[in-house]
């Protein structure tokens, strides 16, 4: 049997290494029959992959096109697990896999990262206002497109971009669309997410937590093993040729439960409180502008509004047709916040 080749890009971050390590240790047997390289930027983390068996291929960047290009050219499966808002790089990818599949005769595939930020709301600046809870099942493509021809944001733009370039090259693309992500991860270099990190780092800083608007809208949350497994579903699928939907109909939601912004800072408080490390239980609203300040200066209020104070609720509908279990409950997402609490701690 030919051996499938797995490029995965962004194996130092959060979400690529903990998928890769789920590849690595699945127990499918057409996976654990593939051959994996990682796309580096850092010595020391090629040196880290390397040491687990992962063929490592060195490049400078995302805007690094040619080597992206050649390097998923060279990989009869892609998962980008990079930045989400690059589109050059995205459809670069695509480039490659569809050189691939022409050089090849056989079908390449690109599992796009992507969240659930595309479908958010703006109900801290009222610029728009988003009751519906989404299905995965439902036309994830046509509502990007509407929402994009009201307003741009560099992570929808990269999701119909790689569903519109994935037809026209014959490329079969899969956007896995996640919600907030908990829990540490099981990758070799970042273990932490972002969203809940930001808010607990700020409550560090700040000996208090803050909540960005009235924090009363809603995000739906996956733990980053249940996020891994439906990684793994998808490959394993892929492998065994079975026609998983793709393309503009290729939309994959992950949650498992729900949680509003001001109940998130509230855990945050509450276990800072327990742990000794806060001593009251105040939540402070902030706005859009104190959030850049706060959360992570590098991001724009535009940014901060959809990653920490609007609403984007999802089923994932399509997930668990196809065969995704996820096995982390409620009370995985509660004890998540002291294990986080503990590990910013030690640095």
């Amino acid at each position: 049997m030919e051996t499938c080749k797995i490029l995965v890009i962004g194996a130092s971050g959060y979400i690529g290494g903990s998928v890769l390590t789920t590849l690595r240790g699945s127990s499918h047997p057409l996976i654990r029959h593939c051959e994996f390289t990682a796309l580096v930027r850092h010595e020391t983390h090629a040196n880290a992959l390397r040491r687990k068996g992962v063929n490592v291929v060195m490049f400078t960047g995302l805007d690094d096109l040619n080597v992206v290009k050649e390097a998923a050219a060279s990989h009869d499966i892609v998962i980008n697990a990079a930045n989400t808002f690059h589109t050059p790089v995205a459809k670069c990818i695509i480039d490659g896999l569809g050189e691939r599949k022409m050089a090849t005769k056989k079908q390449t595939h690109l599992i796009q990262t992507s969240g659930t930020g595309s479908l958010a709301d703006r109900p801290v600046s009222k610029r728009y206002i988003e009751t519906k809870v989404f299905s995965d099942k439902d036309n994830i493509y046509e509502y990007e497109k509407y929402r994009e021809s009201i307003e741009p944001f560099p992570q929808r733009t990269t999701d119909v971009a790689v569903m519109e370039h994935g037809d026209h090259t014959g490329v079969k693309t899969y956007i896995v669309m996640s919600p907030t992500i908990y829990g540490l991860g099981s990758g070799m270099i970042n273990q932490k997410s972002m969203q809940i990190e930001a808010l607990v780092r700020a409550a560090r800083q700040d000996k208090y937590v803050s909540v960005v608007g009235s924090g009363e809208s809603e995000w739906n949350h996956v733990h980053i093993e249940d996020l891994g497994l439906l990684y793994e579903l998808l490959i394993g699928g892929i492998l065994e040729g079975l026609d998983l939907p793709s393309n503009t109909r290729g939309v994959y939601f992950s949650e498992t439960g729900y949680e509003s912004w001001r109940a998130i800072s509230e855990h945050i408080a509450k276990t800072g409180n327990e742990l000794g490390l806060l001593s009251t239980h105040k939540i402070c609203e902030i706005t859009l502008e104190e959030g850049v300040e706060k959360l992570i200066p590098t991001l724009g209020p535009d940014v901060i509004e959809l990653g920490w104070g609007s609403r984007s609720r999802t089923r994932a509908e399509l997930s668990r047709e196809i065969g995704w279990k996820p096995v982390k409950g409620y009370s995985d997402f509660l004890n998540s916040f002291t294990s986080l609490w503990e590990e910013i701690m030690k640095e």
